[in-house]
Formats: structure tokens, C-alpha cells, sequence
């Protein structure tokens, strides 16, 4: 079928929540992937970074058709032969004690919450149902009924009300905002290191060390959302090392699966994650061998293609191209490694027409926020693909 067919049965028979570029993409391989008619496009976007590995990496596929022969699911009544090992390398990774897995990130980000709320209970001593966790404006954490519950955009909560309380919402970067929200009944913190949703926004260099130093002082816990900027993407391992600590806990997925099967994960102390006993919580796919077996192999590929230096590297050059670009519409350029956010000016008209005159030159990026366009490259990304993205991107914004 054509790419006009295909856009047509979707808008027909699936629901209109999306609206996706008018691109049918029928096959990918490495930072490329095809329409039906077989025109070509550089992927600047990486599924929101999932594809941090490209699109069907060789040695993800081998494993992903290996493990699939021999064994997929389990749940968890059983053990199964590669969950053991991919604890173990996650942790060790994240320098934590425990983890638990899960499938999506919106899974992992309320297993946090849980887990936060259970720990103040039990460890803190905080009075039943009285549990707050911090969050910022602008976050976007997932699409679950307790996550848009803290969400402070209007259209992720108009019409799904009522909403579960216990969320106090501070300013993005606000650390008197942060300190004079806690009280007795805060359990944690649960923050983006960079805002990717709200169109690729850093922090001011001071807020997330002074943040995770406050709550060292007052037994609250600093979790990190790095579902999107972990796994290499800013440039590090994991995003909150470009300000200098570590946290309480991590909430990963998307590129943790490579790319090619869905797997997430909450990473922390054995204090936080032990406060789960058998039945409280759970997942029938969670954990399950072919998930873990592709994801010990796409953190082994992250390490063996030096994938996170790559990252760092390419990002800082493409990144100072960027901010030499001499364009009437462009009002900031912001980012790290291999996330970038382009800020339009309001004048500009939407960064929606520039993504769409991007697709037609052949570079997908995807507007965020209206007025920023995301540009986020798969991290196995070359030179040469970079040139053809920043001469797209130069050509669209200084027309």
C-alpha cells in the first residue's frame, strides 16, 4: 500500500491522539529509515530517544531471535535464566543495590512512586495517606492517571479528573521554591535532570546538586527520571553526572530495550526497593527473558561502540554549529550531547512547519512545545550524517 493509504486507514480506524508527521516509515536501519515509495530520511528524532542504538541494530536483532527461539515469557511466578544477570548488570551499572523491572517507563515511574510512598511509611515514619512527593512544572513523567494527576499541562489533564493527590508541583529550577515545599510528610523528589518534553530545558547549574544535597540533610529521596536522557544520550552514562552526583534512584527504559523490545526499570537502594514484599506489586511481562536478554545486550553495545563519548563528542560540535546558524527565527539553542532542543522565536509561527519542510528535505526531527525543534540523532550517528542534518536544517531556517 501507499504512504496515503496507510496514513488514511490510522486516521480511520485509530483513535486521534496522535499527530504524527504526514510520513509512513516501512523500514529503518542504523540512523536511516525508508517510506513505502522508497525515499530515504536521516532519523533526528530516535523515537524519543528509545533508538539510542539505531534503528535494528545487527547485534540486537541476533539476540532478539535467539532468545526468542528458546524461551520469551515466564512471568514471575517462575525464575528465568536471564533476569539474574540483568539485574546484576544494571545495578552494577547505576552503582545501586537493587532493581526492579517493569515494560514501560510510565510503569517504572509509578513503581517509584510506590515505592516512595511506601518507604516514607515504613522507614520515615510518615502518618498513613499523608505521603508528598516533590515534582516541577513542565515535567512529563508518562500518561498514567496518577502521572497527569502532577502534570501542569492542561491538555494531559482535561477530561481524566479526578486526580490522586499527594504531589506538591515547584518550578523547574527553583531550589528555595524545592526547600520550602518539603515538610515532615515529603517522601521525595521526582525530577527530569533535563526537561526533554518541555522542549530539551536545563536547569540552572546550582538546582539539582542543591536539591539532592537537601534532601541528604532531611531524609527525602532524590529520584531521577532518566527514561530519556539516560543510556548515554546527554553525553554520560546518566544525565544527573554532567551536575555532579548521584541520586537516591533512577528510573530508566526506552533505549534500555534497544530500540527493539520494550523494557524499563527503577534502579535504587536496597533501603527503597525492600520496602516491597511478595504481591504488592508486579508485572506479568516484567522481567521477562527476551526484554532482559536484549537489554544486557544493548548496554553491552552502549560500552563496546563507545557510544556515550560518541555522544558527547559529535553533540558539542553539532551543537556549536548550531549556535553559529545565523537565522531571524531562531531564538536558543539549548542541550547536551546528542538532546537538542532549536527555540524558535514566537514570530516564527510554530516549529511545526519547519519539521515539516525538514521531512520534505529528508531529516525527521518532531516539534515540542510548539515553538522547539527536537533534534536527537540515534547515537551510532556519523559526521558525514550530521553534515547532511545541520545542511537540512541551515537550509530550512535561514529561507
Amino acid at each position: 500500500m501507499k504512504s496515503n493509504e496507510l496514513i488514511q486507514l490510522s486516521q480511520q480506524y485509530g483513535a486521534r491522539n496522535y499527530l504524527p508527521l504526514p510520513i509512513v516509515i516501512s523500514e529503518g536501519s542504523g540512523c536511516w529509515v525508508s517510506d513505502p515509495e522508497g525515499k530515504k530520511y536521516l532519523d533526528c528524532l530516535s523515537s524519543y530517544s528509545a533508538l539510542n542504538h539505531g534503528h535494528c541494530h545487527p547485534a540486537l536483532l541476533e539476540t532478539l531471535t535467539q532468545q526468542a527461539r528458546k524461551c520469551t515469557l515466564t512471568s514471575r511466578a517462575f525464575h528465568n535464566d536471564q533476569l539474574g544477570p540483568f539485574l546484576k548488570q544494571i545495578t552494577q551499572l547505576c552503582s545501586m543495590d537493587a532493581a526492579l523491572p517493569m515494560n514501560t517507563g510510565a510503569e517504572a515511574v509509578e513503581t517509584a512512586i510506590k515505592a516512595l510512598r511506601k518507604w516514607g511509611y515504613t522507614k520515615k515514619g510518615v502518618e498513613e495517606n499523608r505521603a508528598e512527593i516533590i515534582v516541577c512544572e513542565n515535567n512529563f513523567h508518562g500518561r498514567t492517571t496518577t502521572i497527569v494527576s502532577f502534570s501542569s499541562e492542561e491538555a494531559y489533564r482535561s477530561g481524566f479528573g479526578p486526580f490522586t493527590p499527594g504531589f506538591r508541583i515547584i518550578p523547574y529550577g527553583d531550589l528555595e521554591a524545592f526547600k520550602s515545599a518539603c515538610n515532615e510528610n515529603t517522601v521525595g523528589f521526582l525530577v527530569e535532570p533535563i526537561q526533554g518534553e518541555a522542549g530539551v530545558v536545563i536547569p540552572p547549574v546550582d538546582f539539582l546538586k542543591g536539591a539532592f544535597d537537601f534532601c541528604e540533610q532531611n531524609n527525602i529521596l532524590f529520584v531521577a527520571d532518566e527514561i530519556q536522557t539516560g543510556l548515554g544520550r546527554t553525553g554520560r552514562m546518566f544525565c544527573c553526572e554532567h551536575f555532579g552526583f548521584q541520586p537516591h534512584a533512577y528510573v530508566l527504559g526506552k533505549a534500555l530495550g534497544g530500540g527493539v523490545y520494550p523494557i524499563s526499570v527503577l534502579v535504587g537502594s536496597r533501603d527503597l526497593l525492600g520496602v516491597f514484599e511478595p504481591g504488592e506489586h508486579g508485572s506479568t511481562f516484567g522481567g521477562n527473558p527476551l526484554a532482559c536478554a536484549i537489554a544486557l545486550k544493548a548496554l553491552e553495545i552502549l560500552e563496546s561502540e563507545n557510544l556515550v563519548t560518541r555522544a558527547w563528542e559529535l553533540g558539542s560540535k553539532f551543537q556549536d554549529r548550531l549556535f553559529g546558524l545565523n537565522s531571524k527565527y531562531v531564538a536558543q539553542v539549548r542541550g547536551k550531547g546528542l538532546l537538542i532542543g532549536i527555540v524558535l522565536k514566537e514570530s516564527a509561527g510554530g516549529a511545526r512547519q519547519f519539521c515539516e519542510r525538514l521531512m520534505q528535505l529528508g531529516v525527521l526531527c518532531k516539534e515540542t512545545h510548539e515553538h522547539v525543534i527536537r533534534v536527537a540523532p540515534p547515537l551510532i550517528v556519523n559526521q558525514q550524517e550530521l553534515d547532511f542534518a545541520f545542511e537540512k536544517i541551515q537550509e530550512v531556517l535561514q529561507s
